[in-house]
């Protein structure tokens, strides 16, 4: 599987991210363009296959940041992919958001439970709860996330309630990644459990494609026209947003 390869995009926050697996290797472009991903995806997906000398037409799948996130932000990045997965025909790996900031910290950190969750303003967030799984398979070793808690969309105090419940939360090191543990003060108290800050902020690309790799083997791709976004909370919600009616 070494010459597989993949090519990743998120719009899911203010992070605006494309990674390419080619040949083994990894290549990113990363920015934070909050309100240009429209704007900055295609031209940023064009620059990453050129710097590789590939196109398209040459990538065996297509990776994308499916939620959740802003609601605008991963809209786009839903239709994007939708979009270049018909217009190459190929095959599509959704993967969380959530998931791939726990990735990310996995990668950086070396940590093996991680706490995820991104500011979803009106006094919520994107939350998640993840413990990696080594699995061996036809001779190769790997990292599988489960959810101890599921993605949900809660308030901080929700979130505590959940996390306190749980005794042996204080007795493991847990790591937190996220623009939500920062965005809240409710979750200061957290600080002062065995819990990691990390510098994971924002999800990214790069991040996906390790995990999007092991759907690949286990062949859990899908067509263009099965492409959801998962938003967590509702688009009625999100139209009563300041700004949104």
């Amino acid at each position: 599987m070494n010459h597989l390869t993949l090519l990743a995009l998120d719009t899911s926050t203010e992070a605006c991210s494309v990674a390419l697996l080619h040949r083994g290797e990894i290549t990113e472009s990363y920015e934070l363009a909050q309100r240009s991903h429209t704007k900055r995806i295609l031209p940023m997906v064009e620059e990453i296959l050129a710097q590789s000398g590939i196109s398209l037409k040459q990538v065996d799948g297509l990776v994308f940041g499916r939620g959740p996130g802003s609601f605008t932000g991963v809209r786009v990045g839903a239709g994007i992919a939708q979009g270049l997965a018909f217009g190459a025909s190929l095959p599509v790996i959704p993967i969380s958001n959530l998931t791939a900031m726990a990735q990310a910290a996995y990668e950086q950190y070396g940590s093996l439970q991680v706490l995820a969750a991104i500011d979803a303003r009106m006094n919520e967030v994107y939350f998640s709860q993840l413990q990696a799984v080594f699995v061996q398979d036809q001779g190769r070793e790997y990292i599988q996330w489960q959810e101890k808690i599921t993605e949900q969309v809660a308030s901080p105090e929700v979130v505590l309630a959940q996390l306190m419940e749980q005794e042996q939360l204080l007795q493991n090191h847990w790591s937190c990644v996220g623009t939500g543990w920062r965005a809240y003060e409710q979750f200061d108290r957290l600080w002062q459990e065995k819990i990691q800050k990390t510098d994971v902020e924002l999800p990214s690309a790069r991040y996906m494609l390790p995990l999007a790799l092991e759907k690949w083997h286990k062949k859990e791709m899908i067509g263009a026209a099965e492409i959801e976004p998962i938003y967590l909370r509702n688009e009625v919600t999100w139209q009563k947003l300041p700004g949104r009616e």
